[in-house]
């Protein structure tokens, strides 16, 4: 039996990248999709990918900088699919690289609302529906700089750690209505992202070169691993898992049996040190 066969997810940034490849690991999984994403030719071909697979989607043709346009999204996906039972917030954009004062003030600025701003539109898109319905899973792909400082990258990492906070307080708004919100750190993986570390040059400094080096020689965290913890933060199986931070290195599949700490898992986790 297909995992989420009743189940209808809305994935943000869903043209491409880890959006995409969650897509599909959703799709195999048996739900039903809506695609959010501004490109059009990028969201009929994750269509046509998904309806081959025997799945069901929707292509959602939106920016999700623009609130009513993401109001309109949930509403079409309501309209043809049903209620939204799951979101993932995967719409990501790096912002510019460099030192902050060599950087573009506007395209700084273009980050965080896509990342932060971007966040927030299609969570409050959502959680009407799913507090009218007393249940609902919500999760944002965190990324570096989320957790821990990340020179020259500074409009992506404020935008991460903003988002970190902001799940972790949504969370304890809606745990009385049976929503929970968690952030998934998808951890190194191949996507554009990684194009434009590497075109960047000294810009992105010697370190981000280098880890940008290995992951497109490796390809990084394998999709599947990144998929097996977005499906375990959907499931009734997680539902004692609200505003955490997990990442796919992280032994997370212990989770479902344990009891968290409040501060495991969240923004202000302590690091072991050997």
């Amino acid at each position: 039996m297909l995992e989420l066969a009743d189940q209808n997810v809305l994935i943000t940034g869903a043209g491409r990248g880890i959006g995409k490849r969650l897509v599909m690991g959703f799709a195999s999984a048996g739900a039903s999709l809506g695609l959010l994403a501004r490109s059009k030719p990028e969201l009929d071909l994750a269509r046509l990918e998904i309806e081959h697979a025997g799945a069901k989607a929707i292509p959602l043709a939106a920016d999700v900088r623009d609130y009513a346009a993401v109001v309109a999204a949930v509403e079409k996906m309501h309209a043809e699919l049903g209620s939204v039972d799951a979101l993932i917030c995967a719409a990501a954009v790096q912002g510019p690289i460099g030192p902050l004062i060599d950087t573009d003030q506007r395209a700084w600025m273009d980050a965080v609302e896509t990342n932060l701003f971007g966040v927030v539109n299609a969570c409050r898109a959502v959680l009407p529906g799913m507090i009218a319905r007393r249940r609902g899973k919500i999760i944002v792909l965190g990324g570096g700089g989320g957790a821990y400082a990340r020179p020259n990258f500074t409009a992506y990492a404020a935008s991460k750690a903003a988002g970190a906070r902001f799940v972790e307080s949504l969370a304890e708004e809606v745990r009385e209505h049976n929503i929970q919100v968690n952030i998934l750190a998808p951890g190194g993986t191949f996507t554009h992202m990684t194009d434009e570390i590497l075109r960047a040059g000294e810009r992105a400094g010697w370190k981000e070169q280098e880890g940008a080096q290995q992951v497109r020689l490796s390809g990084g965290v394998q999709p599947d691993r990144q998929i097996q913890l977005a499906l375990f933060l959907v499931s009734q199986r997680s539902n004692h898992i609200s505003g955490k931070m997990i990442h796919v290195k992280d032994d997370w599949r212990k989770l479902e049996h344990t009891n968290l700490h409040p501060d495991m898992y969240t923004l202000r986790r302590e690091q072991k040190t050997s």
